[in-house]
C-alpha cells in the first residue's frame, strides 16, 4: 500500500467543558491534535500506512503527545526530539450565534524552534509515495518554513506526490510581514501536485478571489460553479498542480453549517453534494479530515476524482459529529453516508 507522510506540530488541546466559556471554566478537556497530526490519524483509520514528523520536547507532555499519535497506528519512529515545550492551543466550542474562539500559546515550542538539517529526509522519504503539509507549519516560525522547504525539495526531487491544504491562520503569521508570507507560501505550494484550501486561504495566501461573488454576504448561499474561476487562477499560478480543490462551508450558525465541495482536474469542475450538519458536536479539524478523506480517495480510486471526492465531504461530515480533533471514523461508516444513509440508526 502507499505509503504517507504528514510534517507539522500537535499540540495540546485545553477546552472547557461543553459550551462553557474561558471565563466559566474551572477545568479543562484534554486533547491532542494538529492540522497535519489529524490528517495521519484520520489515513491510519483507513488502513494507510501513515508516519507523522515533528519535533517533540523530550518530557512527559511530549510523550503523551506520541503515544496519541501511536494509540491511533500512526507511524511515530521518525519524530525527533528537543526543545522545552509542546505547543497549546485554547478551545472556547461556541453555540448558534456565538462562534467558536480558539487562543494560541505556542511560541517557544520545540516545533517552533526547529531548524534546518535537523530531520534526515532521505531517511524519512524511504518507501513513500505522498508528502502532505500544511500552511500552518510555515506560519509558525522562519525555522519551520525553512524545514517544510527544505522537505518539500527532497520529497520533489524523489517524485512523491506532494499536497498541501493552505490554511490561513491570521493569528499566527506573527514574524513577517504580508509580501513575506506570500512569497513563503508561494515557494513552497510551487512544489505541490494537489492543493486545498478555501476561498480565504486563496484570497490572504495569493490575493486569488472568486469572481462575481461575495462570499461573505452570500453565506450558505454560494453555488460550487462561483470558485471555477478561483481553481483556474490557483492552476495558472501553480503549473505543477494537477487538482485544485476547495471546501464549500456554509455558516448559518455556530451549530449548523452547510458542507460541500469542488475539486478541478484543468478541464471538469466536479463537485459534491451539499450536506446539511446541524448540532455540531465539534467543528475542529472539519478541514484536516476532509483532506485526510481526499488523499485516501484518490489513492484509492486514482481515475476517479468524483468518488475521491464524495468520500473526502462524507468523511469530513461525519467528523462534525466526534469530539476533538482528530476524525475517528472508518471507511466502512464513511461509504454508508457516500450511499445516502444518514438516518444514524443504532447498528446492532
Amino acid at each position: 500500500m502507499s505509503k504517507v507522510v504528514t510534517f507539522g506540530e500537535i499540540m495540546l488541546r485545553l477546552a472547557p467543558e461543553g459550551f462553557l466559556r474561558f471565563s466559566q471554566a474551572s477545568s479543562f478537556d484534554v486533547v491532542y491534535g494538529g492540522g497535519e497530526s489529524n490528517v495521519a490519524v484520520s489515513l491510519a483509520n483507513y488502513g494507510i500506512p501513515v508516519d507523522f514528523v515533528t519535533r517533540l520536547p523530550k518530557n512527559d507532555i511530549g510523550e503523551c503527545a506520541m503515544m496519541e499519535l501511536r494509540k491511533r497506528g500512526v507511524g511515530v519512529d521518525k519524530i525527533i526530539w528537543g526543545g522545552d515545550r509542546l505547543g497549546i492551543y485554547f478551545l472556547e466550542t461556541g453555540a448558534v450565534s456565538r462562534g467558536s474562539k480558539v487562543v494560541y500559546d505556542r511560541a517557544h515550542s520545540a516545533m517552533s524552534e526547529i531548524k534546518l538539517g535537523m530531520i534526515d529526509w532521505d531517511e524519512v522519504f524511504q518507501g513513500v509515495e505522498w508528502f502532505h503539509w500544511t500552511g500552518i507549519t510555515p506560519a509558525i516560525s522562519q525555522g519551520s518554513a525553512d524545514v517544510c522547504l527544505e522537505a518539500v525539495k527532497v520529497a520533489s526531487e524523489k517524485g512523491i506526490t506532494i499536497s498541501t491544504d493552505l490554511n490561513y491562520r491570521a493569528k499566527l503569521w506573527k514574524y513577517c510581514d504580508a509580501a513575506h508570507r506570500e512569497s513563503i507560501m508561494t515557494e513552497l505550494t510551487s512544489y505541490c501536485d494537489i492543493v486545498l484550501g478555501n476561498e480565504e486561504d486563496a484570497e490572504m495566501h495569493f490575493g486569488i478571489k472568486p469572481e462575481g461573488i461575495s462570499v461573505q454576504t452570500e453565506g450558505h448561499n454560494v453555488k460550487a460553479e462561483a470558485f471555477l474561476s478561483v481553481c483556474q487562477q490557483m492552476m495558472k499560478k501553480f503549473p505543477k498542480a494537477k487538482k485544485v480543490i476547495t471546501t464549500l462551508r456554509g455558516s448559518i450558525s455556530a451549530s449548523h453549517n452547510t458542507w460541500a465541495g469542488v475539486l478541478y482536474d484543468g478541464k471538469t469542475l466536479f463537485e459534491t453534494r451539499q450536506y446539511q450538519i446541524t448540532d455540531i458536536v465539534d467543528r475542529v479539524g472539519g478541514g484536516d479530515s476532509f483532506m485526510g478523506g481526499l488523499i485516501y480517495g484518490l489513492l484509492k480510486y486514482p481515475e476517479d476524482d468524483q468518488n475521491a471526492l464524495d468520500f473526502a465531504v462524507a468523511a469530513s461530515c461525519l467528523k462534525h459529529t466526534i469530539k476533538g480533533d482528530a476524525n475517528l471514523v472508518t471507511v466502512a461508516e464513511v461509504e454508508k453516508l457516500m450511499g445516502g444513509d444518514a438516518s444514524g440508526r443504532v447498528a446492532r
